[in-house]
């Protein structure tokens, strides 16, 4: 199978120097990741940040250990360069899109478990900006087990992985009460959501529109208290990122790979076929990881930024 041929430049991607500011992001020579048994190695066209990516960055998670010189980045999608013992139905030369649970994505190649194929008529910025947030939005609507008839609180419902879980849910015959600031009103209105504005009050607003079943905190910022409350306790309220959820008896729910089969299977044609929309982004050079870290955390985009290499 063709490999990384000898005698030409060592790859290239965004090393993590340290925890800190956004400077610590360097474009730097690493050694080629070599795919496992089960694994597929990606010539990456372009990769997703997150803002799990930041917060790595920055030190704030630091109970998730990262390597020296950690290259960041759940997501990327790319061509197949090589694939390891045990993999069929994936060639060299397949275009996917792939979820990185052991990070990597900022690079010339990475190294895959999760994969999906890409279809020629979905974007590689779009095939990028889809296996984390899909992921996540897939496996939390499991855990809840929400079905047709029942509503969904949902906190977050603007960004990345609350726009795609309103999608589903809606899909399903679930109601979704969307909790959204201004600006993602009409958004939550269009993906077929009621829209209620976020911040203080909110309960009352929710209570307003009728019971809800369950809660799916996709922003983590403070709202389990409000979200126990309204679904009758914490039993079927779920949080990505809050790092209080032990205290209040919430489930804190993480990737893993057995979690949510088949959702980037699922999601990737549904993308294809015009029946799933994303959040808006943009996209800059993966040399400008750094820049890119700098404006998300300004708050000065409001849209996902892509990188493309």
């Amino acid at each position: 199978m063709p490999n990384y041929q000898e005698g030409t430049a060592m790859p290239n991607a965004i090393v993590m120097t340290g925890y800190g500011p956004p400077e610590v992001l360097k474009w730097a020579t690493v050694s080629l990741p070599e795919p496992g048994a089960g694994q597929i190695r990606i010539k990456v066209k372009a990769a997703g940040i997150s803002p799990t990516d930041l917060a790595l960055r920055a030190g704030y998670l630091k109970a998730f250990p990262l390597p020296p010189d950690a290259v960041l980045g759940f997501e990327a999608a790319g061509s197949v360069d090589a694939v390891g013992p045990g993999v069929t139905g994936t060639s060299v030369g397949d275009d996917v899109t792939a979820l990185l649970l052991s990070l990597g994505g900022y690079a010339e190649y990475a190294v895959a478990s999760i994969w999906t194929g890409k279809p020629e008529s979905v974007s590689w910025s779009d095939a990028a900006a889809l296996p984390s947030s899909a992921e996540a939005a897939e496996r939390v609507l499991r855990q809840l087990d929400v079905t047709s008839g029942e509503t969904l609180l949902l906190f977050g419902g603007g960004g990345s992985v609350g726009i795609i879980a309103t999608q589903l849910a809606v899909a399903r015959g679930v109601t979704v009460i969307s909790a959204v600031g201004e600006h993602d009103e009409p958004l939550a209105r269009e993906l077929g959501a009621t829209p209620i504005r976020y911040g203080p009050g909110v309960a009352g607003r929710v209570r307003a529109l009728g019971s809800v079943d369950a809660a799916f905190d996709a922003a983590g910022k403070g709202v389990l208290a409000d979200a126990i409350a309204l679904a009758g306790g914490p039993n079927r309220v779920i949080t990505l990122s809050d790092p209080a959820a032990a205290d209040f008896g919430v489930t804190l729910s993480e990737a893993e790979p057995d979690h949510a089969p088949g959702a980037l299977d699922n999601t990737i044609a549904l993308l294809a076929d015009g029946k799933l929309r994303l959040r808006a982004h943009k996209t800059m050079p993966v040399q400008q990881a750094a820049e890119a870290h700098r404006q998300l955390e300004s708050g000065a985009v409001h849209e996902r930024i892509i990188l493309t290499l």
